[in-house]
């Protein structure tokens, strides 16, 4: 059994949860998020509000797919009650972000601006013109857009310039000797 998958999830009272058959919908006050589960994995709704992940096999996949599973619902209630949240920080000199309408628009030292579009159901604010806040309630839309983000430049190693999650730190190597 695994430790995560038993655990029922608790449901706070403004969220509303339909089960049909293996598709999972959530909605919110934030927004409303849908999963199709696989058919070795069967989700209950109770009275009490509480849903709770049950295996219909006892295979290896099964097994694999159960705690997965429950967190993804869990992430999934998390999101439309409360949103998720991704900080970045850009350092290097010249380094600016900006946001126009439906776009990210980053200077980070090419000859051209990187251009990302920004998908529906997030919201980015930029402050000071370095520092990167990405809001949703998809908690795997908002990490891959940070991912995507940090993947334009990413930090190197010897001067730590580049995209870095807040709090991040770099280890720094030595550069050249000179004698």
């Amino acid at each position: 059994m695994s430790r995560i998958g038993k655990l029922p999830i608790k449901v706070p009272s403004n969220i509303q949860v339909e089960v049909n058959q293996q598709i999972i919908q959530i909605s919110g006050p934030h927004g409303k998020l849908f999963r199709k589960i696989s058919d070795l994995i069967k989700v209950e709704l109770d009275s009490n509000n509480n849903i709770y992940v049950k295996k219909n096999d006892n295979t290896r996949i099964a097994n694999q797919l159960y705690g997965l599973t429950r967190t993804l619902i869990n992430n999934m209630v998390i999101g439309v009650s409360k949103k998720f949240e991704r900080k970045l920080q850009l350092q290097g000199v010249g380094y600016r972000a900006e946001v126009k309408d439906k776009d990210l628009i980053l200077n980070l030292g090419y000859s051209h601006p990187v251009l990302i579009k920004i998908p529906t159901g997030i919201n980015i604010i930029v402050e000071k013109n370095i520092s990167i806040i990405i809001t949703g309630f998809d908690k795997e839309l908002v990490g891959q857009l940070a991912a995507t983000i940090r993947n334009k430049r990413p930090p190197e190693p010897y001067k730590g310039k580049g995209i870095l999650y807040k709090g991040e730190i770099i280890k720094r190597k030595v550069g050249k000797s000179g004698k």
